[in-house]
């Protein structure tokens, strides 16, 4: 079964270069476990949340916000897509996922279309 490992985290923590490049590194080498293992789907990292644009539906009709979607101290960084056997398995590479501090990765399993 195929999970979204959706990451969150203050995007204000990587202004600094330094950090910014430890964490490209982690998560190319996190990147490389999963690819060695046949279990990376897919994934990449979002631009910062000040360039989102949501779309909004109310009472039928659409509207254009600026940001993301909601206000919060942590932003939607980026995803991988993975193959595991189960939620637990899925939930194993959650945990193993680089975060430059506090943060949350949200496993969210794909809707398998078979």
């Amino acid at each position: 079964m195929q999970y979204a490992l959706l990451i969150y985290e203050d995007e204000a923590q990587y202004e600094d270069a330094k950090a910014w490049r430890a964490i490209i590194q982690a998560h190319q080498a996190f990147a490389g476990e999963l690819a060695e293992k046949g279990l990376l789907r897919g994934g990449t990292g979002l631009k910062g949340a000040d360039t989102a644009t949501t779309v909004r539906k109310t009472r039928g009709q659409y509207g254009l916000h600026d940001g993301p979607f909601a206000e919060s101290k942590e932003q939607l960084g980026g995803f991988y897509l993975i193959e595991a056997e189960d939620l637990d398995a899925a939930l194993a590479w959650a945990r193993k996922l680089p975060l430059g501090g506090d943060g949350a990765v949200e496993v969210r399993p794909v809707i398998d279309e078979d």
